[in-house]
């Protein structure tokens, strides 16, 4: 099935979502042991605390549209994480919601748009650019790779894993990079060496939109 036709459903969505909330519960102890030594060792525990919420809210009246449930999710996080991550994560996903708009699903093309929104959200917040050391450094390339392979008519399901091989690639770059923005810049030549935490739980969450966004329910990787 060609990229452009096919369509990822609120159900899959929802599924991302859930996804992502179990694998930051997973590696919260992890995530914040990374934050230890450049940040204020909290971001495993913001992350776990907001994705717990937001589970909480998608257990309410069910959204009717892409663009209604995105913007649940990041009300909800920019409301109840704390630290750099609750508004920054919180604005991807606002951005996201704008750009989705009142549709019940997206093709391939229109959820890279989607995708693309929220990354010049968090530019826009967070004045950083790949390179310093952030949450970019795994979600840029991920972006990139995936409009690339959509554009070379792969199916969205392969363009995804390949996004996501391209979150981990520019997660495993920030340890040697110098932090240039937010905590860890303070630090100056002390942050190199560490693995970013916001590369590091963004890398998750498009390797669960990978996992979920094309696969039926129940076949989940």
């Amino acid at each position: 099935m060609a990229a452009s036709t096919q369509q990822v459903d609120l159900d899959a969505l929802v599924r991302w979502i859930r996804r992502f909330a179990a694998e930051v519960a997973e590696h919260r102890d992890y995530l914040t042991q990374l934050d230890s030594p450049i940040g204020d060792a909290d971001h495993g525990a913001n992350l776990d605390r907001g994705m717990t919420v937001v589970l909480a809210a998608l257990e309410g009246p069910p959204s009717t549209t892409a663009g209604a449930l995105l913007k649940r999710v990041g009300m909800t996080l920019v409301s109840n994480v704390g630290g750099a991550s609750g508004p920054l994560y919180g604005t991807l996903f606002l951005r996201m919601a704008g750009a989705a708009g009142d549709v019940e699903s997206l093709d391939g093309p229109a959820l890279a748009g989607v995708f693309r929104s929220g990354l010049d959200g968090i530019v826009a917040r967070g004045k950083a650019e790949t390179g310093d050391k952030t949450m970019l450094d795994a979600l840029s390339p991920a972006i990139d790779t995936l409009d690339a392979a959509l554009a070379e008519h792969r199916p969205l399901g392969e363009a995804l894993a390949e996004a996501a091989k391209a979150a981990e690639t520019g997660r495993d770059a920030t340890t040697p990079m110098l932090a240039r923005k937010g905590r860890a810049s303070y630090l100056g030549e002390r942050s190199i060496g560490h693995q970013d935490p916001g590369a590091t739980s963004m890398a998750l969450l498009v390797a669960a939109a990978a996992a979920t966004l094309t696969a039926r329910p129940g076949d989940e990787g």
